[in-house]
């Protein structure tokens, strides 16, 4: 059993997690505008072997024909955001999941696939992407109702409750025009379906467009333990408050033990203070820093590091900041990991930089 990385080219990471049971593949690929990064990723696909999980596109609206041309064959659910930037095409990304040695079961909803079903010894999971609202024409609060409902069908298909949620990935268009109304939803739902006796799952929401015109785009991972050899916490953040305390209801981190190994997983994270506040408006440099200390922290508070580090996504307001974050990298010595670059708002219109990342340290 081991873990891996290897940095194919330039632009490219991948890394690999190899268990008893299974073994699972991230890949991330940036590129310019040149087309490059579609067909990058359909080699790198056929490359992996096993089947897709789930794949993230955030990329321009203009994009999104020529991407499913040059790929081909898209048979796996296909979450594409898009942001301002990416109109321009200087700036796209994309991230693939891939697992094989298990069979999956497909989750499908008035008839299209929306994710999968697997497990092993310890656990089952489920995990769904690019889930839409049933009507794209309905209310912004309506929408979000539709879509909690409608992860709430595919997992019961799998036989897994929507308290079994760990981790959502949700993407608001305009976010900053109604972030409350669906924090008030979201928030009611979790609270109707007992999300709060439990475990209140990692979340990123941010800012981003879709190609289908619904008000919002959703991705999800669940875990039913078996029994105690499987283990799902929340965890805290050493240098922020709770996130419920200002009303969004999700947890800082999650993490998951396995005999074989443990996976955390980072919610979206920004420049926020311990009182909630947002810190050094106006400058990205100092952003990233800042955020770069939480998840540092977070992360060592599990006894991990940036070593540990198996995927990620980073998320900037003016694309001309990714620049600053390669600078931070390099400084800072981060080693190279899956990590998918998108311009997005992030929740707070002072805010300018928000990252998520996952983390894994083998156990024997």
């Amino acid at each position: 059993m081991k873990n891996s990385f290897n940095r194919y080219y330039a632009d490219s990471d991948y890394y690999t997690l190899a268990l008893p049971q299974w073994t699972q593949h991230c890949l991330s690929v940036r590129a310019g505008g040149d087309g490059s990064l579609f067909e990058t990723m359909r080699q790198e696909i056929d490359n992996l072997g096993g089947k897709v999980l789930s794949q993230f596109v955030l990329a321009g609206k203009q994009h999104y024909e020529q991407g499913l041309a040059q790929m081909g064959n898209v048979s796996w659910p296909l979450t594409w955001i898009q942001g301002d930037a990416c109109r321009s095409g200087q700036i796209y990304s994309s991230q693939i999941l891939s697992i094989s040695g298990v069979a999956l079961t497909p989750l499908v909803l008035e008839g299209e696939t929306v994710g999968y079903s697997y497990e092993d010894a310890y656990a089952r999971f489920c995990q769904i992407s690019s889930l839409k609202p049933a009507d794209p024409t309905a209310s912004r609060a309506e929408q979000t109702r539709s879509l909690f409902e409608r992860m709430e069908a595919a997992l019961a298909q799998a036989g897994i409750a929507f308290t079994d949620t760990v981790r959502t990935w949700l993407y608001l268009d305009k976010l900053l025009e109604w972030y409350g109304i669906f924090n008030e939803v979201r928030t009611r739902f979790f609270d109707e379906r007992g999300v709060f006796d439990g475990m209140v799952p990692a979340s990123t929401g941010i800012g981003a467009a879709n190609p289908w015109g619904t008000a919002l785009l959703a991705d999800l991972l669940a875990v039913k333990p078996k029994g105690a050899t499987c283990r799902v916490e929340p965890v805290a953040s050493p240098m922020q408050c709770p996130a419920l305390d200002y009303k969004s209801s999700f947890s800082r981190a999650v993490e998951l033990s396995f005999p074989t190994h443990r996976q955390l997983l980072v919610s979206g994270t920004a420049s926020i203070d311990t009182d909630g506040n947002s810190i050094y408006q106006g400058d990205c440099a100092l952003q990233i820093e800042l955020t770069m200390q939480v998840v540092a922290h977070i992360l060592k508070s599990r006894g991990m590091d940036w070593c540990d580090l198996s995927r990620g996504i980073a998320y900037f307001k003016d694309r001309a900041d990714v620049a600053l974050w390669d600078s931070w990298a390099l400084r800072n010595n981060l080693p190279r990991f899956p990590v998918a670059i998108s311009h997005a708002d992030v929740c707070r219109e002072e805010l300018l930089f928000e990252i998520e990342v996952d983390a894994i340290q083998l156990l024997s």
